[in-house]
């Protein structure tokens, strides 16, 4: 007679979900084979709306080409060979009954029901999405940074202006074509501005009617400081620097409105553009509300030092999504920081216990002193505090190239992405703006509607 397997179900497959199924394919290979011959074991399941898992703190360098997109992703299925992907989202989950409700590709492409995943552990690593706020015209016209997508679209889309305002005639539209908007003074935001700023000056220098000087670059943050990760003193240095090339960085200031491509601020001013970039925070993915299982305030699983979910069997989480003690800090009640520094170690230490529980071991809780930040202001600039030291310009930035390509997942894409470094050393950026990947089949419409080849004006 066959024996069921027990059957982990891991949700995401970001930092978290895919650094947790790698731990746990590597620690529980017997069990795995058990499975694969029919006497018990364990059989993992993995559920992600992408294939693949992004290697955020890169993002940045790919929307400014300096590393190739596909450098930036890690596939899943490759790092996760006796792992069942399964490539869609978890709408809800049912505890109780130990089951998941998922829509896959195929479920949205053929309209069908959606299918429901038993389980008997359940990791929950779903991640964070952007945090949207009610500001007007923001859904009409605002990008946001946060997938390799959205930092491809971007840099099509930052090219893309330069041409408008190197073809146009018209003042007003090449004037709104020059102006950038970031909304948000963090990682994302700050390191997004400086490269692609770092980028578009560079390739001003190929239109004969643009010069760098004409570019506005506004970052926008709510509160009195940027990059607050990196100490006061450093966010002090990263402004004076974003300064120093004509970037209007402005604190203690707000978003109002943005509506007809004009962005209106809190301290009065306004600005027609056409690339406004949102960047101010997140928050945990909606799969969290949909599980019914114990949140905090600002809707984070609520979680012990072990990593499992509050008050609740058989239930796991790390991440963004959940909130789990900062046994390293001196005030009562602290959380971790969501951020990739915690979420690689927390997996690790998930998947132990995991693995604990299943073999009746001992379970141990997640603790981890912050080491330190680095920040990319740019090609060969940057900021860190790192153990205490600050450091800014050159170290600050090699310290942080250094840092993210130990951490880049498998030695295929550290090898492939050192690569990329190297060559860049010797040849130019490319400029080419590659919009329409974002709609291939546009000119075939075209063409296909009146049988002739549409006309470029």
């Amino acid at each position: 007679m066959t024996k069921e397997p027990v059957r982990i179900l891991v949700v995401g497959g970001g930092y978290v979900g895919m650094y947790t199924a790698l731990r746990l394919q590597k620690k529980l290979k017997q069990e795995l084979k058990q499975a694969r011959e029919g006497r018990g074991g364990v059989e993992i399941a993995l559920v992600s709306p992408e294939p693949y898992m992004t290697y955020q703190p890169f993002l940045p360098e790919a929307g400014a080409g300096s590393i190739s997109p596909r450098h930036v992703v890690v596939p899943l299925r490759r790092v996760l060979p006796h792992c069942r992907l399964v490539v869609g989202e978890v709408k809800g989950v049912d505890h109780a009954e130990r089951t998941a409700t998922v829509e896959t590709v195929a479920t949205r492409d053929e309209g069908g029901t959606p299918r429901r995943l038993r389980y008997d552990e359940l990791v929950l690593a779903p991640g964070s999405v952007s945090r949207a706020l009610p500001v007007p015209g923001l859904a009409d016209v605002g990008i946001g940074f946060k997938t390799v997508e959205e930092a491809i679209g971007l840099r099509n889309h930052v090219l893309e202006q330069l041409d408008i305002a190197s073809s146009t005639r018209d003042p007003a539209v090449r004037d709104a074509a020059l102006t950038f908007v970031f909304v948000g003074g963090g990682y994302a935001g700050v390191e997004a501005l400086a490269e692609l700023e770092d980028m578009a000056r560079h390739a001003c220098r190929y239109y004969h009617n643009l010069r760098p000087e004409e570019l506005k670059w506004i970052l926008v943050e709510a509160t009195g400081r940027i990059l607050p990760e990196v100490g006061e003193e450093m966010g002090r240095y990263a402004v004076r620097e974003l300064r120093a090339r004509a970037v209007d960085v402005r604190l203690d200031t707000r978003l109002e409105s943005c509506l007809d491509r004009v962005a209106v601020l809190s301290d009065g001013a306004r600005f027609p553009c056409r690339t406004l970039v949102w960047t101010a925070g997140v928050k945990p993915h909606p799969v969290v509300a949909a599980t019914g299982l114990p949140r905090t305030g600002r809707g984070r699983l609520r979680c012990t030092a072990t990593l499992r979910v509050a008050d609740t069997e058989h239930a796991w989480a790390a991440g963004d999504a959940a909130a789990v003690p900062d046994l390293t800090a001196d005030e009562t009640g602290a959380e971790c920081a969501p951020n990739a520094q915690h979420a690689v170690r927390q997996a690790r230490v998930l998947a132990d216990n995991l693995v604990a529980a299943l073999r009746g071991g001992e379970e141990t809780r997640y603790r981890h002193a912050y080491a330190g930040s680095v920040a990319s202001l740019g090609l060969h600039k940057g900021v860190a505090r790192v153990y205490g030291r600050r450091l800014k310009g050159y170290p600050a930035w090699f310290m942080h190239r250094t840092y993210h390509l130990s951490r880049v997942p498998t030695f295929n894409r550290k090898a492939r992405v050192l690569a990329e470094w190297t060559l860049a050393g010797f040849f130019k950026r490319e400029i080419v703006s590659l919009g329409s990947l974002e709609h291939p089949r546009a000119e075939f419409e075209l063409a296909a509607g009146d049988g002739r080849r549409p006309r470029e004006d």
